[in-house]
């Protein structure tokens, strides 16, 4: 297990879990100065592309969003999603999609995110919850993130999240690879005609996010390494990045909105 040298990575821990697979380890336990400034950076790309608006207007966007959700399992689910976005391009993933829905106030649909890491096409799946619910654990989450890429990728959804991938790719990035559109043109194609994906030929992130409702307890890392060490000898996938955060509270993304 090693620690980032980026200091904008500082509570992030990178564990090699073998054959080039990686696991996230991160703390986020306070919002600081150096991680408003972070985000700051970050937000309108993970939104909006290359919308062009600006920090404000996107925040008030996520907010009007958030208040209709206030006390529900979508809030939660969404916060969750974007902080692991936010990581996940620190790390050096390029996205594709956005964050927003295209066409209304809500986050996107389909694939929870689509990326880039250098050549290599990457999905990822979020899931999330609270440390007061029962059973929860990064380990059940990331097997429900698993399952529910398995299911995406084999027919399960009714709308196609190829089509809609298309859709984000084309929006708002400039200098997207046209290679990238076409083939996920044709993977909408062959979605539409019930010519589904095996997971195994994809490179998967599966996500977890577990809010500790305001009370910090330092995760255990060694024992979250074990646990995903041997869950992932039981699944399959062409390469694996999974990333575990662990947040104090859902308030402090509403604490840097209001920021």
């Amino acid at each position: 297990m090693s620690n980032a040298i980026d200091s904008r990575l500082k509570n992030i821990v990178i564990s090699d879990i073998g054959n080039g697979n990686e696991l996230y380890l991160v703390d986020f336990e306070e919002l600081s100065a150096d991680l408003i400034d972070s985000i700051d950076a970050q937000l309108v790309k993970i939104c909006e592309g290359n919308s062009g608006r600006t920090i404000q207007l996107v925040k008030d966007r996520i907010k009007t969003y958030l208040t209709s959700k206030k006390g529900s399992d979508l809030e939660i689910g969404s916060i969750a999603e974007f902080m692991l976005h936010h990581h996940l391009n620190l790390l050096g993933f390029v996205p594709k999609f956005m964050y927003l829905n295209l066409e209304e106030n809500s986050i996107k649909k389909g694939f929870d995110g689509y990326y880039l890491l250098g050549s290599d096409q990457w999905i990822l799946e979020s899931k999330s919850g609270r440390i007061s619910t029962k059973n929860i654990s990064h380990l059940n989450k990331i097997t429900e993130s698993y399952n529910d890429l398995k299911w995406k990728l084999n027919g399960g959804p009714v709308n196609n999240p190829w089509q809609n991938a298309v859709s984000h790719a084309g929006q708002y990035y400039v200098g997207v690879i046209p290679d990238l559109v076409k083939q996920l043109q044709d993977l909408a194609t062959r979605y539409q005609n019930k010519s589904f994906e095996k997971i195994k030929d994809y490179n998967i992130i599966p996500g977890s996010t577990i809010f500790l409702d305001g009370n910090w307890i330092k995760p255990d890392h060694g024992g979250i390494e074990s646990e995903i060490k041997n869950l992932i000898t039981k699944l399959e996938f062409k390469k694996i990045k999974i990333i575990c955060l662990t947040k104090k509270s859902i308030d402090l993304f509403w604490d840097y909105l209001n920021s």
